[in-house]
């Protein structure tokens, strides 16, 4: 089973990397209940494969936008406090996928 992971997530990263390459959209990912309900993903096992897929989104480019103080010190704050964004940077993409995702 471990094996099979491990070939799961390789597989997986191969195809999104040549999928963008080739200019595609990174897929978004849809909620388990389909495929529970889907005939073709029946009579095998389940299982979750994490893929950082913010590696596809091309390199990061500086820019230079304007906040209120008071806003940047809250996300400042917020930040140093949830250290999965590693950044501030990282927080501010990290929403604007997320309501990019929900357009």
């Amino acid at each position: 089973m471990d094996d099979a992971l491990t070939d799961a997530s390789a597989a997986i990263d191969s195809h999104v990397e040549s999928s963008t390459d080739a200019g595609y959209e990174v897929p978004v990912a849809t909620n388990i209940e389909t495929h529970i309900e889907d005939e073709n993903c029946q009579g095998g096992y389940w299982a979750f494969v994490d893929i950082d897929l913010s590696r596809y989104e091309g390199k990061a480019v500086k820019l230079n936008i304007t906040l209120p103080q008071n806003l940047l010190t809250k996300i400042d704050s917020y930040v140093d406090h949830h250290r999965e964004y590693g950044s501030r940077s990282g927080f501010l993409a990290a929403l604007a996928r997320k309501e990019l995702a929900n357009a």
